[in-house]
């Protein structure tokens, strides 16, 4: 939809559900302070304020996203999509200061958004459509601004726990974790707040405010769910060390055929095979699902350079890389296998794709 900030600006298919249900659902309060104004006209001025939400949930996760830059940090993209927005930053804060920063920014801009149209709403005394709207917007984003503060993932006051469970811990798997656990709460509240409050008035709950507090509740209970095992996989990232993954290799020429190339790498209990030229240089590794899904039977007349991934260099990763490091290189040239090498070019081995995934699904 658009690059401000040069940040690209997505609209999901799903905002079109939830600006119809906001059109519907605030039709009948304009109606009831506009009566003047057709039954077609309050569609039309409550479509209106979905479309404005929208736009201050927009600047809301620009707030995110700017203060995410000026840390340094790249921003991929902002969907707009059924339950507000999502800020796409494509690395995590690295000090509990900058994270709170980072989400902070978000509530205190809806905030100051409520704080200027109330300003507006009252020093102007403003009437018709217009005031209807900016009553609207202010409430609506003072009720934005404090619920992202309550204290639980993925709400923005669960990132600002965090950041505080962090900086007390000087460990953020923990800090994910405690708000994690807070946001499950918070999603439980939701659903039992308003079913407790009918209970106890002996009236039906609003169907509108039910279905609300179920949509949000499953957002909150979902993010909080993730981010639980997100913090699982972050802790087993020390484990990935590609000395230790490694699969020792043996160099074979491009026309060896498969079948005497993985006899040579049974005698020599190698896992892998990296294809070589007649001057030794490292030009490809073969690639580990090629050779299982060839045939025994046509294994003697496949040669294995043919099954082999050209070697280029972004495959070829330091020897002794580790953690985040490791992970990051990967990232940036996803493929099956990379070369390992030493300081000074010598061959270390294999590192395979399939290997490092196992570290963090236990298999």
């Amino acid at each position: 939809m658009g690059r401000p900030f040069g940040i690209p600006v997505y609209v999901s298919p799903t905002w079109f559900i939830v600006a119809a249900f906001i059109t519907y659902t605030f039709q009948q309060p304009v109606s009831s302070m506009l009566p003047e104004l057709s039954v077609p006209i309050t569609y039309v001025v409550s479509f209106v304020f979905a479309v404005l939400l929208y736009v201050s949930v927009l600047l809301h996760e620009l707030a995110h996203c700017v203060v995410a830059r000026m840390y340094g940090l790249p921003v991929r993209r902002i969907t707009l999509y059924l339950l507000g927005g999502v800020s796409e930053i494509e690395r995590e804060p690295d000090t509990p200061g900058r994270e709170f920063m980072v989400a902070f920014a978000g509530p205190l801009l809806s905030l100051g958004l409520a704080a200027i149209g109330f300003a507006a709403y009252g020093l102007f005394d403003l009437s018709g459509v217009l005031g209807v709207l900016i009553l609207q917007l202010w409430v609506a984003n003072l009720i934005v601004g404090v619920f992202n503060l309550l204290p639980g993932l993925p709400l923005d006051g669960g990132r600002m726990l965090r950041a505080g469970v962090w900086k007390a811990t000087r460990n953020p798997g923990s800090g994910t974790v405690a708000a994690a656990w807070v946001g499950r709460g918070l999603a439980v509240t939701l659903i039992a707040v308003p079913v407790g409050l009918a209970l106890v008035s002996g009236q039906a709950p609003s169907l509108s405010m039910l279905v609300w507090s179920m949509l949000l509740a499953s957002f909150i209970w979902f993010g909080a769910s993730q981010a639980l095992r997100g913090a699982r996989v972050r802790a087993r990232i020390p484990q990935v060390n590609a000395r230790v993954l490694a699969r020792r290799a043996i160099p074979v020429t491009g026309d060896v055929p498969l079948a005497e190339a993985l006899r040579r790498a049974a005698e020599a209990q190698a896992g892998a095979m990296v294809v070589v030229d007649h001057e030794g240089r490292p030009t490809g590794i073969v690639n580990e699902v090629a050779v299982e899904a060839t045939p025994e039977n046509r294994r003697p007349w496949v040669t294995a350079g043919s099954l082999a991934r050209s070697l280029e260099p972004s495959m070829v990763l330091a020897a002794d890389l580790s953690g985040e490091s490791l992970i990051e290189a990967m990232r940036e040239a996803p493929a099956g296998e990379y070369l390992l090498v030493e300081r000074g070019g010598e061959i270390f081995g294999v590192l395979a794709t399939s290997d490092v995934n196992r570290v963090f699904t236990g298999v």
